[in-house]
């Protein structure tokens, strides 16, 4: 494959993505550096408005993964990708209305407090190692892929991309924390459109405008989009895209560190809601420019495709090459792709860096030394950040002798986020699950995930579940074609034919229902939670929507849970319901001043907000 070299303004322009996200750290530094408490650092003290919030969140989640991959994606199978629309819109519903009403009120900074209060200890730290492991892997992952990828296309330097990566990533977010962080992000959110927006203009009128594109699209089958074959093992219809993909995504938005912590830090749970409502905007433009980039590229390739033709050797060197291409004649468009690419890697590493700190920081070192000073709690979790940031670029180093298995590493993320799903799950919607169904559900939840992905890795699923759409290489250049051998497939048992090759999607799905199903017969079995010992504020009665039309049934379905003893207003002003039951939840150690981490009602607003908890911790 010919490596088409960086000119010295692609160099100009992705260094400046490098240094502008420096320099926001360097301003938060600076402007935030008469307030020490960790509070200030990790969760912008509880004062963040909406708008950057709302940014932050579509840049996170939206990685390089989703500017290489996703474009490869519909070039490969089409356009269905676009379902998602419909599964984003679900899991922000779900999220806003569900999730953070508890999380918020309860007034945890860790989103893993929540299960100490709800279940013990015991739970809480199963579950934080789980999520810190994971997602230490993750950002290796999502370091490395898209370096290695850019490197074999445009020539751009492996080491020196990842390592900068790392680098840049830790300094802002050891200097600026959570602030630094949401900005940052905000920012690359707009390198991310920008970048995607230059390629679609450009590559659309190179093939004859939209209309050409779509109509090459058509011909080639890929805007069959509404596919509703209800069979489970099929890779992408409407059933598994808006189903198993609201699973998925609501393991990354509704119980993750990340994604929860950006919204407590909001000044209001209104605030933290219009976040996640205009970040569902923001998750719509992207997977749109995603999806045209992608048709875009296929009209381009239509007649000469690069992969199959050996050009490339792998499906997420399809838009670096792409561009290199398109603007190989426009010096610093290269560069404007790369680091639309790498916006997405350094959104997704510092969202990763800042959660891992926190809950390190929430959940074990002040569980082990509760009384540290503000001033020690703010070097501390600086020099937590600056160990995550190091330990994730080790990370990426190591993930250069993982070889295939990386495949593996990026679906970590979907096996261990559905377990978690049903644990939280469990403990929101279902009063009567104790700490033994709780434990045994995750258990059950990680256990059925990783085998179902990892069978799935060791026999990828046969092409006739996967349905990839007909390439063509007859407009190539027979000298660069490359004879690709059928390799010889082991022969597979009976069970990578039905279990093994369920859609990737329905991994959490399967954690998620295995977790559920499996907590609520070990609490059957062991004994219930009785409902008069669990805190009002951290039960979600789901059940008052369908059981509206009469008291009895939903105070038979509350499981003892004192729903009834007055308002969430009241509740929150007297702290009587608060406290009612507290020393079961909580004598697992801890501390008894937590119980003023409950959040204030502004009845004007109709919201909840932080600034009561900001005038306690004053005291």
């Amino acid at each position: 494959m010919e490596v088409k070299n960086f000119a010295v303004w692609d160099y100009v322009v992705f260094a400046a993505l490098f240094i502008i996200s420096s320099g926001i750290g360097v301003f938060y530094a600076i402007k935030e550096r008469k307030k020490t408490t960790s509070r200030e650092f990790l969760v912008g003290g509880r004062q963040m408005s909406f708008g950057p919030v709302a940014l932050s969140l579509t840049a996170s989640f939206m990685s390089a993964v989703t500017v290489l991959g996703t474009p490869a994606d519909v070039y490969r199978f089409g356009a269905s990708y676009a379902l998602f629309f419909i599964t984003y819109a679900l899991v922000i519903i779900l999220t806003s209305e569900l999730f953070i009403p508890v999380f918020y009120r309860s007034g945890i900074t860790s989103t893993y407090e929540y299960l100490q209060l709800r279940f013990n200890k015991p739970v809480r730290y199963a579950t934080t190692i789980i999520y810190m492991v994971q997602t230490i892997l993750y950002t290796g992952v999502v370091v490395y892929a898209p370096a290695l990828a850019l490197n074999q296309v445009t020539g751009f330097d492996l080491w020196g991309s990842v390592i900068a990566t790392g680098t840049v990533c830790t300094f802002y977010c050891t200097l600026g924390g959570l602030k630094a962080v949401v900005w940052t992000d905000a920012f690359q959110m707009v390198v991310m459109i920008v970048g995607f927006l230059t390629v679609l203009i450009q590559g659309s009128n190179h093939v004859g405008g939209l209309h050409s594109v779509l109509e090459k699209a058509e011909n080639g089958s890929r805007l069959y989009i509404f596919d509703f074959d209800v069979d489970p093992l099929r890779r992408h219809t409407f059933w598994t895209i808006s189903v198993g993909g609201t699973f998925t995504w609501l393991g990354i938005y509704g119980v993750n560190q990340s994604t929860i912590q950006r919204c407590i830090s909001c000044k209001t749970e209104k605030h933290a809601k219009l976040a996640l409502y205009f970040n569902l905007l923001g998750l719509w433009i992207i997977v749109l420019c995603a999806v045209f980039s992608g048709l875009t590229m296929y009209s381009h390739f239509k007649d000469c495709d690069p992969w199959t033709s050996g050009i490339i050797s792998a499906p997420d060197q399809l838009m670096p090459y792409f561009v290199m291409e398109l603007f190989s004649t426009m010096p610093g468009l290269p560069g404007l792709f790369v680091a639309c690419a790498f916006s997405g890697t350094l959104s997704t590493v510092a969202a990763s860096i800042n959660a891992l700190a926190t809950v390190t920081f929430e959940d074990f070192v002040k569980s082990c030394f509760p009384r540290l000073s503000d001033k020690l709690s703010t070097w501390i979790s600086k020099g937590l950040c600056l160990l995550f940031g190091v330990i994730c670029t080790c990370t990426a180093v190591a993930a250069s002798f993982m070889g295939s298995v990386i495949q593996a590493a990026l679906s970590i993320h979907g096996m261990c986020g559905g377990p978690m799903l049903g644990l939280f799950s469990l403990g929101i919607f279902f009063p009567f699950v104790n700490w033994k169904g709780a434990l045994a559900g995750l258990l059950t939840g990680i256990f059925l995930s990783f085998w179902v992905a990892i069978g799935a890795f060791i026999y990828p699923a046969p092409a006739s579940k996967t349905w990839p759409l007909p390439l063509s290489t007859d407009r190539c250049d027979p000298s660069n074609v490359t004879e690709s051998v059928t390799p010889v497939l082991p022969s597979r048992p009976a069970i990578a034919e039905t279990w093994y090759a369920i859609s990737y999607l329905h991994y959490s799905t399967v954690g998620c229902l295995g977790c559920i199903a499996a907590g609520v017969i070990i609490s059957f079995l062991t004994g219930r939670q009785k409902g008069k010992d669990i805190p009002p504020l951290l039960i979600r009665p789901v059940c008052n929507l369908f059981c509206f039309w009469s008291k009895k049934y939903k105070t038979l379905c509350w499981c003892g849970v004192q729903h009834d003893s007055g308002t969430e207003q009241e509740n929150l002003e007297n702290g009587c319901t608060w406290q009612q039951g507290a020393e079961s939840v909580l004598q697992n150690g801890l501390k008894q001043e937590s119980l003023a981490h409950v959040p204030g009602y502004d009845p004007k607003d109709k919201s909840y907000d932080n600034m009561a908890l900001e005038k306690i911790t004053h005291f």
